[in-house]
């Protein structure tokens, strides 16, 4: 039961999503100005500006023309993303096997016991909500 998925973005959409998120609705150059600071390598504003219009025609933002300059915001949550992104690495990677996907992510790097003890939490919330 597959709903209808926005294209999966490119890593640097998914930074400037990030961006999106955390700041809420920005103009260009309030996208440039955060993404020259978090980035290792420098990036143009005119390379922003493209990349946001990319977005806009991908539908994976939209913005506001009526505003000087135009604003621009996620089309969509960042958990609905994150949930899609999810979905889409569960088949293509993992057969749609969440048992699969949660050991590698689980032994891709170290777990720490808090970590470990608070994935044990949401199971035991998600099998209850399942109830």
């Amino acid at each position: 039961m597959k709903s209808k998925s926005i294209p999966r973005p490119t890593e640097t959409e998914l930074e400037i999503l990030r961006v999106l998120w955390r700041h809420g609705p920005s103009t260009v150059r309030q996208v440039y100005k955060v993404l020259s600071r978090e980035r290792e390598t420098e990036v143009g504003y005119s390379t922003a500006l493209k990349m946001l219009q990319v977005m806009t025609q991908k539908g994976l933002v939209e913005r506001d023309i009526t505003e000087r300059p135009q604003i621009y915001h996620a089309r969509l949550p960042q958990e609905q993303t994150q949930r899609q992104l999810v979905n889409d690495l569960l088949e293509r990677a993992f057969g749609g096997s969440p048992r699969q996907l949660v050991m590698h992510a689980l032994s891709a790097e170290e777990t720490s016991d808090e970590e470990l003890a608070r994935i044990e939490q949401l199971l035991d919330e998600f099998e209850e909500e399942r109830k």
